[in-house]
């Protein structure tokens, strides 16, 4: 064989490359190596990471699985989820220090062992929305919290002209996407709004039009978490939320605050 036609392998063989990234109990599979780095150093508390490569995608794998999760893959789901022949053999990556030389079938990328503490999975969202006139001047707010009620950040973004319903739901949509690009993948969400609350669990109707698109935008989010609760709360018990909102409708629309 001639060295163009070997490059010409080659190249098709790299076409067709993927990257399975085990991190915890979440496997994440990429097609771009920048999107893999990514996410192995996204969360808050990175687990062990496990990165492989593989050049056989079945297709019935692809049908399989789903478009949903961490940031920016091809798809996403729980090592528990594992099946034989999935992906054919992996090539260890060196993106960690110790990895094993061979080739790695997909039964011992699933036999690896995670993290002893998975804490870091779930985040706690308290979220909330304030307008100074309904409609008026308005701000979104989202505390992200760890399971054991430690802070993580504070964040307050102005909106402009809003409802006090539209901003609470941005409140929630703003809480989501900063969890989910912090690497949690277990959402816990606690709201002193009741319509929120009932409309995410499918209670209650989403007539209005505005809120029907962010109804379906924090929805999208929500699904690319492994688990999702929403629970109503008191007003009393979501001050720290309450206060950001409040702080957020100041801002410029669009300006974004961490504290």
């Amino acid at each position: 064989m001639s060295k163009s036609s070997v490059s010409v392998s080659d190249s098709d063989k790299e076409k067709d490359a993927f990257f399975v990234v085990r991190k915890g109990d979440i496997v994440g599979i990429y097609k771009d190596l920048i999107d893999c780095q990514a996410q192995v150093g996204s969360s808050v508390y990175d687990p062990p990471v496990s990165v492989y490569k593989g050049y056989s995608l079945l297709k019935d794998t692809e049908e399989c699985l789903s478009t949903v999760g961490l940031k920016k893959p091809l798809y996403v789901f729980r090592a528990l989820d594992l099946k034989e022949d999935m992906f054919g053999a992996l090539t260890p990556c060196l993106f960690q220090d110790q990895l094993p030389s061979a080739s790695m079938s997909v039964e011992k990328l699933a036999e690896l062992e995670p993290s002893a503490d998975t804490s870091y999975e779930t985040c706690i969202i308290e979220f909330d929305g304030a307008s100074k006139g309904n409609p008026g001047l308005s701000g979104a707010a989202a505390v992200l919290k760890t399971e054991d009620g430690s802070l993580i950040f504070k964040m307050r973004q102005g909106l402009g002209i809003a409802t006090n319903n539209a901003a609470e739901y941005h409140g929630l949509i703003l809480g989501l996407k900063h969890a989910i690009e912090k690497g949690y993948t277990k959402i816990k969400v606690k709201t002193d709004s009741k319509l929120v609350c009932m409309q995410m669990k499918g209670q209650w109707k989403v007539n209005h039009e505005v809120l029907s698109k962010l109804h379906k935008e924090a929805k999208q989010l929500s699904d690319k978490c492994l688990s999702f609760e929403i629970s109503h709360v008191l007003r009393s018990l979501n001050s720290d939320a309450d206060e950001q909102a409040n702080m957020a409708a100041r801002l410029s629309e669009g300006e974004v605050e961490v504290a």
